[in-house]
């Protein structure tokens, strides 16, 4: 029986975790630093003596202590920081790619130039290190008709991404990331892409750097709020923009695509995704997937977010970012399903043995909706909520309800007397089924058990809105 520890602090971590806890191979799961939800599950314990994902001597320690069996890296910051690297000189089994291996997410910029390199299909795009060169082809697009996305070139936690409709919200999202450096050094460089429109798959491929096999896939929901959530999206916009406007004002910007729905790392996600079938699965792998493996040296989960665009009636897989770590939220719509033992398939990775594995999900459907720390008036006045300024330690009732109907993954609380939140998105509430209505009447019936000041959760994830 083996020891695992999984390097994460939110949401994703303890899905891994769960997986692992399902294995007739693993004995005790170790989640570093984890949160008061890694304890949900049987087998699973928070390793509370570690600070945070980036103390990588401080997980080197742990792994020594535990003699741990495996070590399962969750999100990209430690990655890059070079923690696989770190963990293997000690002679540790560890899942994840090396520091070398990273870059394709650490730089967006870096990434879309190599993609269009070796003719894996990109949105139309620029980079820009630039503030005014920027913000001049930003207004070039809009007057030839074109939107556009702005990201910042770095990590930024699923942040730096802004999906803009006029060029008023372009120039903001350009001064957030690299006038007001929002997302630090991340925002040095940005890249400036042609908004596509179509289907978009948060697709997830498992690799041993020389077998690439689909690790299943997901629909994810990165806007803050539903479509018609007129009221959210006002409060949000006074607290970020520290003007107060009416509800009829609100209204008439909405209708000019001047109010804020602003991206966040994700507001939920259903999984598998139910416009990718086989076919698409196969299509996606031979024209992005096996491209990138063959021309860059990876081993791990590689998620590369894909826009299924309609071209000479055919879908076109076109890549809007690559990322080198298991998704999140999809995680944890997807890992439900997962019905291969994910220890073995870990180590299969390791000792790029995975050409012989079956990497097997179930067909039920899962439908994880994020409540989050939305707008809250306190002691230090209003704050529009997550993804921007939010209120934290607020109590949290109705948990154990909510178990009973549904799969409760943590994204950031913590527990004393009573458990209260840390973070923006505070708890994943997913609903399993045989299918997506009753998944997402077991996700929705279980959320609204959950109460905490400030709560705030989509009501559309698992309908075809954005």
């Amino acid at each position: 029986m083996s020891t695992v520890v999984v390097v994460d602090a939110g949401g994703r971590g303890n899905a891994i975790a769960h997986a692992f806890s399902r294995s007739e191979k693993v004995k005790n799961v170790y989640v570093a630093p984890g949160n008061a939800g890694s304890e949900f599950f049987p087998k699973c314990k928070q390793a509370k003596e570690v600070k945070s994902i980036r103390d990588i001597e401080g997980i080197v320690k742990l792994a020594k202590k535990l003699d741990a069996d495996l070590i399962f890296i969750g999100p990209e910051e430690p990655l890059s920081l070079g923690i696989v690297d770190r963990l293997e000189e000690e002679g540790f089994s560890v899942f994840g790619p090396k520091k070398s291996q990273t870059l394709i997410e650490a730089s967006k910029c870096w990434a879309k130039d190599f993609l269009s390199k070796i003719g894996v299909p990109v949105p139309e795009y620029k980079n820009f290190d630039n503030f005014e060169d920027a913000k001049e082809y930003i207004k070039e697009q809009f007057e030839s008709g074109k939107k556009v996305v702005v990201k910042a070139d770095g990590l930024a936690a699923g942040k730096g991404v802004y999906v803009c409709d006029c060029v008023e919200e372009a120039i903001f999202a350009l001064e957030e990331i690299m006038i007001k450096k929002k997302f630090g050094d991340a925002g040095n460089k940005v890249v400036i892409e042609e908004r596509l429109y179509g289907i978009e798959v948060a697709f997830t491929a498992i690799t041993d750097g020389k077998t690439a096999k689909t690790f299943s896939h997901a629909r994810d929901y990165k806007r803050a709020f539903d479509p018609d959530d007129v009221e959210g999206m006002r409060n949000f916009y006074m607290g970020v923009r520290k003007k107060y406007i009416t509800l009829e004002d609100a209204k008439k910007m909405m209708e000019k695509g001047l109010l804020i729905n602003p991206n966040t790392g994700g507001m939920g996600a259903i999984s598998p995704h139910p416009a990718v079938n086989r076919e698409v699965e196969e299509k996606i792998m031979d024209e992005v997937v096996n491209p990138i493996i063959n021309n860059y040296d990876f081993r791990g989960i590689l998620y590369p977010v894909i826009m299924l665009v309609e071209e000479s009636d055919k879908l076109i897989p076109k890549v809007l970012e690559v990322n080198v770590r298991e998704c999140d939220p999809g995680a944890q719509a997807k890992l439900p399903r997962l019905e291969s033992d994910i220890y073995e398939l870990s180590m299969a990775v390791i000792n790029k043995e995975l050409e012989e594995f079956n990497v097997k999900f179930s067909n039920h459907c899962c439908v994880a909706v994020c409540a989050v720390s939305g707008a809250l008036k306190g002691r230090e006045g209003f704050k529009p909520g997550y993804p921007a300024d939010h209120y934290t330690n607020q109590p949290i009732d109705g948990l154990e309800e909510a178990m009973k109907e549904a799969i409760i993954y943590a994204n950031g609380i913590a527990k004393n007397s009573h458990y209260s939140t840390t973070g923006g998105r505070v708890l994943t509430v997913v609903g399993k089924a045989e299918n997506c209505d009753k998944a997402k009447e077991k996700a929705y019936s279980a959320i609204s058990k959950i109460k905490f000041p400030g709560m705030r959760y989509r009501k559309t994830i698992g309908l075809d809105v954005e």
